[in-house]
């Protein structure tokens, strides 16, 4: 007789402990990350559970079926780790917003440097614009030039050109020939002599210029012939002792002094008359040819050692219808600035 038919027939159900039912609770699943090994096919249940397919279970053993049941399937160590959470994605900082400070110190420092920039060019711009002699700790020793008045050029009549305009086919000055002669540097006494009656001066007065009695008898002659019309005359004497004397000699044409009165005067090497008070005078090589001008031609001479009490400069200006004479004399020596300073600036009147 098999247990189930003992226990229908009257004997006494035994009494469930809770050691017996303890003893039939299968183990709890094992932990998670451990490999639970299954019970082999062949391998027989223990004497102490002789559970078959219709042994019906106690109530302790049906309650604990279901958590049996339920207990999680093994799993491998690699399912069981839980996978790593990815990391947050954080964003870059926003740039902090420029200092205002920062920005108020780079306009004012630009501002400064605009101003310095300003005030060093228009400084710079002052400096050039003034002589050196103004200004305390850069004044330099003066060149010798004389301090002449500014020099404006006579109006010409009406409906008259220029001596250089292409229509004024003689090259004549219109203008008041004693206008054109260049006016005595400041500090400089007149020499009354050269006056001359209501500005025009006697030709005899120009001739007594050269030393031999024959050279003012040729000279005299060819003026004559070329058709001198008059000659203006101004000289003074500076404070240093330099003696100047300018003559203007007015013709009829232009080609009357290019072709007659200057070559009358000038030659390659040396003057043709000699001048009095001069021994040896030979053609002046320090006369700057950027101080030439346009439509004038010009030679000059100078005096060399040993001269006498003084040295003469001479030069011959053919400026249009006009022979321009400046000689300058002085005891010791006569300078060469003033002298070519002298000469350019009564070119430039008659140019």
């Amino acid at each position: 007789m098999t247990e189930q038919s003992q226990l229908t027939e009257g004997t006494k159900p035994v009494e469930t402990t809770e050691e017996t039912s303890a003893a039939r609770v299968e183990p709890a699943a094992p932990p998670a990350g451990t490999v639970r090994e299954a019970p082999s096919a062949t391998e027989a249940p223990s004497a102490t559970e002789p559970l078959s397919a219709t042994e019906p279970l106690s109530a302790t053993e049906a309650a604990a079926a279901p958590e049996a049941e339920a207990a999680p399937e093994p799993r491998t160590l690699a399912e069981a780790a839980p996978a790593p959470e990815p990391e947050p994605v954080v964003p870059p900082p926003p740039a902090p917003p420029r200092d205002r400070r920062v920005l108020r110190a780079v306009l004012r420092w630009t501002a400064a440097v605009v101003v310095c920039a300003a005030v060093g060019t228009a400084a710079a711009y002052g400096v050039t614009r003034v002589e050196r002699t103004d200004l305390p700790g850069l004044a330099t020793a003066s060149d010798g030039r004389w301090d002449y008045p500014e020099l404006v050029r006579p109006p010409l009549p009406a409906g008259r050109p220029g001596p250089f305009a292409e229509e004024n086919k003689a090259g004549a000055h219109y203008a008041d020939l004693r206008a054109l002669l260049l006016p005595a540097p400041a500090g400089a006494t007149e020499d009354k002599a050269l006056r001359g009656t209501d500005g025009w001066l006697p030709t005899r007065t120009f001739l007594a210029e050269f030393a031999e009695a024959k050279a003012r008898s040729e000279i005299g002659g060819k003026l004559a012939d070329d058709g001198l019309r008059h000659i203006a005359a101004r000289g003074w004497t500076t404070p240093d002792g330099t003696h100047t004397r300018v003559y203007l000699l007015q013709f009829g044409t232009a080609e009357l002094v290019v072709g007659q009165a200057f070559a009358a005067f000038v030659s390659s090497n040396t003057p043709v008359y000699q001048l009095r008070d001069t021994a040896a005078s030979v053609f002046d090589d320090e006369f700057s040819v950027e101080a030439a001008l346009d439509g004038v031609e010009r030679t000059s001479y100078t005096e060399i050692q040993p001269y006498g009490a003084e040295q003469v400069r001479q030069a011959y200006l053919a400026a249009g219808d006009v022979l321009a004479v400046v000689i300058q004399s002085r005891k010791g020596g006569a300078a060469a600035v003033p002298f070519q300073q002298t000469v350019v600036l009564q070119g430039q009147l008659l140019s």
